[in-house]
């Protein structure tokens, strides 16, 4: 295998495996719309379902389309970033990792949205009465992959 897709595939591949298996051990062990506190007042880990996207946008349970347009945006955006990866002279590092993250985290909650037409959130952060929105190990990464790629693109040096 070529060098320039280890990068790519390793951290892939781990994304999608520590995604599904924390997914199966939250679904295993905390009942739906439960939770367990990991740390008082600040962290707790919660068991919900998410029909929508990122932070509960569009997570309506009446819309019987919206799981499948967003099922059918993950595949596009997975085949766009595999054929700009592909189409890319210079694989540079950051930009590979922040590929790599990115897609691990798309295809985690893709197969939560095939095999329960919805995606498991479990990561419940929370001062008081104040709670930023429950998300999963492929929102992380896919959050962080982000980041990282628009770091590279704006700051990375034009040669």
């Amino acid at each position: 295998m070529k060098k320039k897709y280890h990068l790519l595939i390793w951290p892939f591949i781990a994304v999608v495996v520590l995604d599904q298996i924390s997914k199966a051990a939250v679904i295993k062990t905390i009942e739906i719309h439960g939770s367990v506190s990991v740390i008082h007042g600040f962290f707790q880990m919660v068991h919900v379902r998410n029909r929508g996207m990122a932070f509960g946008l569009m997570n309506r349970a009446d819309s019987r389309i919206g799981p499948y347009l967003l099922a059918a945006a993950s595949i596009v955006t997975i085949v766009l970033l595999i054929y700009w990866f592909m189409r890319r002279k210079d694989h540079g590092h950051a930009i590979t990792l922040a590929l790599s993250l990115i897609l691990g985290g798309a295809v985690g909650n893709l197969i939560d949205r095939v095999r329960f037409n919805e995606v498991v959130d479990f990561l419940d952060f929370y001062i008081g009465s104040y709670h930023w929105p429950a998300f999963n190990i492929a929102d992380a990464t896919i959050t962080a992959g982000t980041f990282l790629l628009a770091f590279c693109i704006l700051f990375q040096k034009k040669e």
